[in-house]
C-alpha cells in the first residue's frame, strides 16, 4: 500500500495456493519469462524458501529466505519504482544492512543499478539462465540445427511403435513417483549437497501433485509396453510462455527424453509461442543438453546487492 506521505509500505503474507488469481494477474501479463514467477514452482518450493508475498503497484515482492539470508525476488512489467526499492531495503534493513534483490534481467537490472550506483552491485548469475525456445519448433524438430534430436525421435519412434502420449492426470501421480525414485537412483552420486537438492526436488514435486488442480498444472506422460517411461509438467509464466518445470525420463530407454520433449510441445495449446526450459544450475552435462536444441534466447539473471541507508 502507499500512505497519505506518498511512501509505500510493504505487509508480506505466507504465499498459499490461494494467492494465485492476484499473483497471475501480474505474472501473466508482465512480460516477464521468468521461471522464478511460474505459481507452480512458487508454491512447490514455498517449504525451501519460506516464500512470502505483497502485492503493491501492480508489482509482486516476493520475500524468501536464501541460505539463512533474506532475499527478494519483484515481478512487474516495468522496471520496479525507486519508491518501491527503497521500501524494499527498508524492509531488508530490519536484519542486515543491504538488500539482495535476486533473478533479475539485464535490461532492469542496468536501470536498477543507474538509480544509485554508489549504493549498488550487480552480480550476473550463469548458472541460473533460463532456456527459452520456440514451441513450434521443438514440437515439429524441422531444420539442420535439430537433425541430431530429429534422429533420435525417428529412432524412437522406430523402435517403439507402440508408444503412446497421454495427459498428466491425479491417476498417474504414484508411477511418477516411482519412476523419479529410479531416476534419481540412477544419478545418485557422492554429494551431499546434491543429494539435498534432489530430495528437495522430490518434496516439491509431491507438493505440486497434492495442488495440482488449484494450481492449474498441465503435463503429459510416455507409455512404452504399458510402462511409463518418461512425464513432464509445468504451467504457464506468461500468456505466451509455458514453463517446463520437471522433465523425468529413464535413462535406459534411448530418446525417452526426446520424445517426452517433442510430444510435449506438440500437444500444448498453440497460445504458448515459447517453452522455458529453466536453468542448466551449472551442471556440464545438462548445460550441453540445453545448447543442443538451440534455444531461441538465453534468459540473463543477476542478484542486485543494494546498501541500505
Amino acid at each position: 500500500m502507499i500512505n497519505d506521505c506518498g511512501t509505500v509500505e510493504l505487509s508480506f503474507h505466507t504465499l498459499t495456493a490461494a494467492d494465485k488469481e492476484s499473483v497471475q494477474r501480474v505474472t501473466l501479463s508482465s512480460g516477464r519469462r521468468n521461471c522464478n514467477f511460474t505459481f507452480g514452482n512458487l508454491i512447490g518450493w514455498r517449504f525451501w524458501f519460506n516464500t512470502e508475498i505483497c502485492i503493491v503497484e501492480d508489482a509482486v515482492v516476493f520475500r524468501f529466505n536464501m541460505e539463512g539470508r533474506r532475499a527478494y525476488m519483484v515481478c512487474t512489467a516495468g522496471v520496479p519504482s525507486a519508491g518501491l526499492l527503497e521500501a524494499m531495503c527498508r524492509d531488508a534493513a530490519t536484519e542486515g544492512s543491504h538488500m539482495l534483490l535476486m533473478n533479475v534481467e539485464d535490461e532492469p537490472a542496468a536501470a536498477i543499478a543507474a538509480l544509485w550506483p554508489e549504493r549498488t552491485v550487480v552480480k550476473p548469475r550463469r548458472n541460473q539462465y533460463d532456456y527459452i525456445y520456440l514451441r513450434q519448433e521443438l514440437a515439429e524438430m524441422k531444420g539442420k540445427s535439430l537433425k541430431a534430436k530429429r534422429n533420435h525421435v525417428n529412432k524412437f519412434l522406430s523402435e517403439h511403435a507402440d508408444f503412446h502420449f497421454q495427459r498428466l492426470e491425479p491417476a498417474l501421480f504414484g508411477e511418477c513417483l516411482e519412476l523419479e525414485r529410479m531416476w534419481r537412483g540412477e544419478v545418485s552420486r557422492d554429494d551431499h549437497e546434491y543429494n539435498i537438492a534432489a530430495n528437495a526436488e522430490q518434496r516439491a514435486m509431491e507438493t505440486v501433485f497434492e495442488h495440482w488442480d488449484e494450481l492449474g498444472m498441465c503435463g503429459g506422460c510416455i507409455y512404452v509396453d504399458g510402462r511409463m517411461i518418461a512425464f513432464t509438467y509445468g504451467s504457464p509464466v506468461t500468456h505466451d510462455t509455458f514453463d517446463v518445470c520437471v522433465e523425468k525420463a529413464d535413462r535406459n530407454v534411448d530418446g525417452a527424453f526426446n520424445i517426452i520433449n517433442q510430444q510435449f510441445a506438440a500437444h500444448l495449446p498453440e497460445q504458448f509461442v515459447y517453452l522455458n526450459r529453466e536453468e542448466d544450475m551449472g551442471l556440464e552435462g545438462l548445460r550441453k543438453s540445453k545448447l543442443s536444441y538451440h534455444p531461441h534466447e538465453l534468459l540473463t539473471y543477476n542478484n542486485i546487492v543494494i546498501q541500505c541507508r
